[in-house]
């Protein structure tokens, strides 16, 4: 008996008590991956009621094209990889706010909790110019070159005068600045142990919409607008 009790006492003090308490704030970073990249996430939420919260997120996520293929230039063996007909790099960071409400309580012993959320707001896509190093023949028969660091032109630039990537850092003094605003909506599952913990799994889709075209490849239309899936985890802390 004397040993039954023990092990009762000890898993009563594993149950978090803090689930009785409304905790009214709270603050939690995360890393997204979607169907066209990935990003850093970073958000603030505020319980208007012990169901429904509002949330602030900052979000910076890279932006790829669904048709770019990196490859390398097949005549030189040090050749460095890129993706040919990428113009412009491109980032987006947006700002949103928006509800959140809860579709099931969490059991005091643990389990999932699962919210539906909608939220919107105000974007903004960063592109960065693509540098290239570019071959320059330098004899008449074409056996010797010199390398040079150019920002991709599609119409002077092919595979065979491509050698590769030049560096990241090339073209941040070029950078050209696209407004638009965006939309999502989807599901949080919260999966911590504890209420004063946030661990939860993000999962959705998101609009967004800009007033001028995007330009990310050369060969194919601006976008005016991207529509990607993404799943995204979370940490943080709630308190009062």
């Amino acid at each position: 008996m004397l040993f039954s009790s023990g092990i009762h006492a000890q898993e009563e003090m594993t149950v978090d008590t803090s689930r009785n308490i409304i905790l009214l704030k709270e603050t939690s970073a995360g890393i997204t991956l979607h169907t066209q990249g990935w990003g850093l996430k970073f958000n603030k939420g505020y319980h208007k009621t012990a169901f429904r919260k509002r949330m602030i997120t900052i979000e910076f996520l890279e932006m790829q094209s669904q048709k770019q293929i990196r490859t390398i230039n097949p005549y030189f063996t040090n050749s460095k990889s890129y993706v040919y007909g990428k113009l412009n790099s491109v980032f987006i960071l947006r700002g949103s706010y928006g509800i959140h409400k809860q579709l099931n309580r969490k059991p005091y012993w643990g389990g999932i909790e699962l919210r539906f959320f909608y939220m919107g707001g105000l974007d903004l896509a960063i592109a960065k110019p693509v540098y290239l190093y570019i071959l320059k023949p330098i004899s008449p028969l074409g056996y010797e070159y010199s390398i040079t660091e150019e920002r991709y032109n599609p119409d002077e630039h092919f595979v065979d005068n491509i050698f590769g990537r030049a560096s990241f850092t090339k073209g941040f003094d070029e950078l050209s600045i696209y407004p638009g605003i965006h939309t999502k909506i989807g599901l949080d599952f919260d999966y911590g142990v504890y209420n004063s913990k946030v661990k939860s799994l993000e999962v959705g889709v998101i609009l967004d919409v800009f007033a001028r075209p995007v330009p990310i490849m050369a060969f194919n239309d601006p976008n005016y607008y991207f529509l990607t899936f993404y799943f995204s985890f979370n940490f943080g802390k709630r308190y009062n």
